[in-house]
């Protein structure tokens, strides 16, 4: 499955994660990078990642076997255009974008079916850029494959097989599903989140009655609220029509709920309420989704001095990092009264077995 030499336009989240998932599993490979920032490329050069420790040439990508396009997707678009001159004609182009529509337009326009396939890796965070990526974000993750019937079948199996064997789950469809999808179960929510958020800091008082007291139900559902501005701005502007398609039909998804409160119809209420945790509750748990993951834990622990220092230091002492911890004041819909969240899933999973020799752990 290895190629020799890959190159990526692009080492934020994504593409420093599928970098160091390469360099993992393919410690013989090359890879060689253009970023925004040098300083970027410097703290890959010191991993041990790519070969480069500065700002390449175009003519630097000529013999790559691969290509990952992972910068926003009008940035990707530019730069598809810089490389069309110095390609090999055997390089896969992929991009990691979860909109499809203006990168299979330029594909189309520069002539590059042949050599392109859409690629979107269905993993990601609320943190942002290289210093928060990691060699295991995108296993057990969906990775999504679009492509057109110039792409070579042997090609496209040769190029899946490889992106399995870093640990990934590959799926295949047209670019316009593709885009549909994603403005369903990621675009969406992620602006449902922000609206929400915005929607309850606008009614809030003076005293900020309304933050004080928010319960965990509310952050978990508005979390991804915390991505990046840019990227979502670029996401709404290029999937702009799937993305209002989607937001027509979530209307009136709202307002199926709207009027059943309104009518006090209380078998439309409980019918709605049902479908929606009978669907919930069938999702799939193992595998990666379109929306970042939460890894966190809560503990029933007695209010007394030291009480979370202990735990701090308990799991320090077994190399476990917090992401972030605190007292949940609000427990209505909470189990435990201390809140603790990880990075990783491993992270989580040690520290479950740690603590729970001496406290109650809830998932």
């Amino acid at each position: 499955m290895e190629f020799k030499k890959i190159g990526f336009i692009g080492l934020g989240l994504i593409g420093g994660s599928l970098a160091k998932s390469i360099k993992l599993k393919y410690p013989s490979t090359k890879m060689i990078a253009m970023a925004s920032r040098e300083s970027t490329l410097q703290a890959a050069y010191r991993d041990n990642v790519i070969e480069n420790n500065h700002f390449p040439q175009m003519q630097d990508f000529s013999d790559c076997d691969v290509i990952f396009l992972c910068s926003p997707v009008k940035i990707n678009v530019d730069y598809l255009e810089k490389l069309k001159d110095v390609l090999n004609p055997n390089c896969i182009l992929s991009d990691v974008g979860s909109v499809k529509g203006d990168i299979s337009s330029a594909v189309e326009r520069l002539d590059l079916f042949s050599q392109f396939v859409g690629g979107h890796p269905m993993a990601g965070s609320e943190a942002t850029g290289y210093e928060n990526s990691n060699s295991h974000l995108l296993e057990n993750a969906y990775y999504i494959l679009t492509v057109t019937d110039a792409f070579p079948k042997e090609k496209l199996q040769y190029f899946s097989e490889f992106l399995q064997s870093l640990g990934c789950l590959t799926m295949i469809m047209n670019p316009q599903k593709h885009d549909f999808a994603t403005a369903c179960i990621s675009h969406l929510p992620h602006i449902i989140a922000a609206s929400l958020v915005n929607f309850v800091k606008d009614a809030d008082d003076q005293n900020e009655t309304l933050k004080t007291i928010a319960a965990g139900g509310f952050r978990d559902i508005t979390r991804i609220a915390s991505s990046s501005p840019v990227m979502w701005q670029h996401i709404c502007s290029t999937n702009r029509e799937e993305i209002l398609k989607v937001f027509d039909l979530y209307q009136n998804s709202l307002y199926d709920f709207r009027d059943a409160i309104q009518n006090l119809d209380e078998q439309s209420i409980i019918s709605l309420f049902a479908q929606a945790k009978d669907y919930r509750d069938n999702l799939p748990v193992k595998n990666t989704g379109a929306l970042p993951a939460a890894f966190e834990i809560y503990l029933d622990i007695a209010d007394e001095t030291g009480g979370i220092a202990t735990i701090a230091t308990l799991l320090a002492k077994n190399n476990i990092s917090i992401k972030n911890i605190g007292i949940v004041h609000n427990r209505e819909f909470e189990q435990g009264v201390l809140r603790i969240e990880f990075y990783t899933k491993d992270a989580m999973d040690a520290a479950v077995i740690i603590l729970k020799k001496d406290y109650v752990v809830h998932k």
